[in-house]
């Protein structure tokens, strides 16, 4: 056992699972379950967190800071809400998260920071982050004004109740700039290029998604009848650029010198050179994206 240290405990719980069994069927619940359960999974990654276990439809995850922690939850209840519903449900997000000493023990962590952690993510409804007066008072000014207050409840193994503060993540884009602005000051700046049929786009850190698709609003406009309408958005995360796939048809990714990808709901980092086709390989159209990462 090692002794305590200070961490940010992270609960996260997907919420409408049993009636997306009932509505969709067991296959399509369970896939779409799995999306859902890699986004929280990404989340923690982009924000510099771990997870220590995955426990059903919930995770527990570790962050050096609350910060952290709150940056990654506005982006797990942002990504989860933009899934389109399924036989008429939407799934949705619980969270709670608490900063304090822990004891870590191989690869799980316990004590009473792990304990409220949880107890918050309990008192949570589907869409709420909720964390203690404790953890809000550690959090950068930013953050900390995304927050407001609801009221005390009491906690099991707690003598005294436990303020509950709401992260008010829908209405506070800056929380997760927070996370990004640390991570532009320790790494130079990347960049990834897009060209395709003459049209030249350019991201960099720090740059909001992309969406390529058949859909005149998307930012990068395929023109290819197996291209569905938004096929495809490519992100930042950290020092990487990410593919995610949500087509009928895939995503068809080569890098240059390997052997073609074939994405369905999945994703892909960028890397180096490559190409990028919507709905059939490469080879079988000439709507190619080639991209550059520098």
């Amino acid at each position: 056992m090692e002794p305590s240290r200070q961490t940010t405990v992270l609960f996260a719980d997907i919420t409408g699972s049993t009636r997306l069994y009932e509505t969709a069927g067991d296959s399509r619940a369970v896939e779409e379950i799995a999306v859902c359960m890699q986004m929280l999974r990404d989340a923690v990654e982009a924000h510099g967190g771990r997870v220590v276990k995955t426990m059903g439809d919930a995770i527990m995850a570790l962050f050096s800071t609350p910060n952290a922690a709150a940056a990654a939850a506005a982006r797990m209840q942002t990504d989860v809400e933009s899934l389109p519903a399924v036989g008429n449900r939407k799934l949705g997000l619980r969270i709670g998260f608490q900063s304090g000493p822990v004891i870590q023990r191989e690869n799980d962590v316990f004590g009473d920071t792990v304990n409220l952690a949880y107890r918050l993510h309990e008192q949570a409804v589907k869409g709420q982050v909720l964390t203690s007066d404790d953890t809000v008072s550690l959090l950068a000014p930013v953050i900390r004004s995304a927050t407001r207050h609801l009221y005390p409840v009491p906690v099991k193994g707690k003598a005294e109740e436990v303020e509950l503060f709401e992260l008010l993540w829908e209405q506070n884009a800056d929380i997760t700039d927070v996370a990004q602005t640390v991570s532009l000051l320790r790494s130079p700046q990347a960049r990834l290029r897009l060209v395709h049929r003459g049209q030249d786009i350019v991201r960099r850190r720090g740059s909001e998604s992309l969406m390529l698709g058949r859909d005149q609003t998307c930012q990068l406009v395929i023109v290819d009848h197996k291209a569905s309408r938004q096929h495809c958005t490519i992100e930042r995360r950290q020092d990487k650029f990410m593919l995610r796939d949500h087509s009928t048809n895939g995503t068809f990714v080569t890098v240059d010198g390997e052997l073609e990808v074939v994405l369905q709901r999945e994703e892909f980092q960028l890397r180096k050179h490559g190409w990028i086709a919507l709905g059939q390989s490469r080879a079988d159209t000439r709507e190619v994206v080639e991209f550059f990462c520098e």
